[in-house]
C-alpha cells in the first residue's frame, strides 16, 4: 500500500498531477482543486495516498491533510459510495466543511455536489453522523412519497416515527413498497435484539 508520497510536482492535467519522488519514476494522482491551488508546479508536495484496485485501472487519490484523508475512508465506507464520488464531495467541500453540513444535516448544501442524489447526500449524513457524535434530525430528513407511506405504515404498527425514518432513509431505492415495509421491519428487529 501506497500510504504517503513526497516529491516534486512537475506536471497538472485537470486534476490528475505528476509526482516525482525521484528522478525517473512519477505516480500519477488525483489531487484536490484545494491542493493544487496551494502548490505551483515543480514544488515539493507530501501527501496522504489511497490506492484503488479494480480489475481494468489503478488509481491513486491524494490528500494535503490527514483530516481529508480520513474523511474519505469515512466516506469510502458507505455503501454505494465508491472513491471517485468520495474524492468528488470531498474536492467539491473540504473535510471541514464537510463536517459542518453533517453537523447541521444540511442536504441541501451537501446535494449540490455534481452528481450526488439528495437520497444519497442524506445517507451520508445518516451515516457519518454518529462518527462526528451528532444524531441526525431525522424529522428534517427529505422522504420520497413512498418511503412516507412505508413510514406511515410501520408508525400504524406502533413503531416510533423518528426511529422508522431513520431506517427508511437507510434502504435500497429500487425496492417495491411491501419490500421496503419487510426489509425495515428486518432492520428495526435486527437493532432491538443487537
Amino acid at each position: 500500500m501506497i500510504g504517503k508520497i513526497r516529491g516534486l510536482l512537475i506536471e497538472v492535467t485537470g486534476n490528475i498531477g505528476l509526482i516525482e519522488t525521484f528522478p525517473g519514476v512519477c505516480f500519477e494522482v488525483y489531487l484536490t482543486p484545494r491542493l493544487l491551488s496551494r502548490h505551483q508546479l515543480n514544488s515539493t508536495v507530501e501527501i496522504y495516498t489511497y490506492l484503488h484496485l479494480k480489475e481494468d485501472q489503478i488509481n491513486l487519490f491524494g490528500f494535503e491533510s490527514r483530516q481529508d484523508f480520513d474523511f474519505f475512508k469515512n466516506l469510502i465506507r458507505i455503501s454505494g459510495i465508491g472513491p471517485k464520488t468520495a474524492f468528488n464531495i470531498l474536492s467539491f467541500y473540504g473535510s471541514e466543511k464537510l463536517k459542518e453540513i453533517i453537523k447541521n444535516n444540511d442536504i441541501e448544501t451537501l446535494g449540490l455536489v455534481p452528481g450526488l442524489s439528495k437520497k444519497t447526500a442524506m445517507k451520508i449524513i445518516i451515516e457519518l453522523s454518529s462518527k462526528l457524535r451528532s444524531a441526525p434530525k431525522v424529522n428534517h430528513l427529505i422522504l420520497s412519497e413512498e418511503d412516507q407511506l412505508v413510514v406511515e405504515a410501520l408508525v400504524s404498527l406502533g413503531f416510533q416515527s423518528k426511529q422508522v425514518r431513520s431506517i427508511v432513509a437507510r434502504l435500497p431505492r429500487d425496492l417495491t413498497l411491501e419490500e421496503k415495509i419487510k426489509e425495515a421491519l428486518k432492520i428495526k428487529d435486527k437493532e432491538s435484539t443487537s
